[in-house]
């Protein structure tokens, strides 16, 4: 089994990605394995108080990425000859170490400061509070064995993921 992950900062395009390749393989997004272990809270409000607090964003992810870890095991242990997680904290966490090759999906500081205030309705100010919070996109494009640019149409993109997939041997 080729075990890839899909990552990028927030806002990069990691979710149309994932619905491209969705198309020909399966696709996993850790996000949503997070969301189903936590349950039906407010992610607004639970966003807002773990941006605003170290100690609480630390306390959350020492209960939610141990979690999450055993679930992409479990994807794992599906008979896949390709699988793709996304993994927007990839670098943050050792989820690295887990995977065979990493995509990074990467896009212009401005151009995801723009889609995360329109996507989120936040405020200028709240959006760079979660753009700073991961690490900077050249120290993780370093550590990627692929790398996408999205700074352009989602047809551009959807062009540069096909030729990623034609440029892997063996899919």
């Amino acid at each position: 089994m080729l075990k890839i992950a899909i990552t990028g900062n927030i806002a990069s395009g990691k979710s149309e990605v994932e619905r491209i390749l969705a198309n020909k393989f399966p696709v996993y997004d850790t996000d949503k394995i997070a969301h189903d272990i936590l349950g039906n809270v407010d992610r607004k409000k639970l966003g807002e108080q773990v941006f605003k607090n170290p100690e609480v964003k630390k306390k959350l992810e020492e209960y939610i990425h141990p979690k999450v870890k055993l679930e992409v095991l479990k994807i794992f242990d599906k008979n896949y000859d390709v699988v793709f997680v996304s993994v927007p904290l990839l670098f943050e966490t050792d989820f690295y170490k887990l995977f065979d090759k990493i995509l990074f999906i990467a896009c212009d500081d401005n151009i995801r400061l723009e889609r995360l205030m329109k996507r989120n309705n936040f405020t200028k100010e709240e959006a760079l509070l979660r753009i700073n919070a991961q690490l900077p996109q050249d120290e993780k494009i370093k550590k990627s064995d692929f790398v996408i640019y999205n700074n352009s149409t989602v047809e551009d993109l959807e062009k540069s993921v096909l030729e990623f997939i034609r440029s892997v041997s063996g899919f």
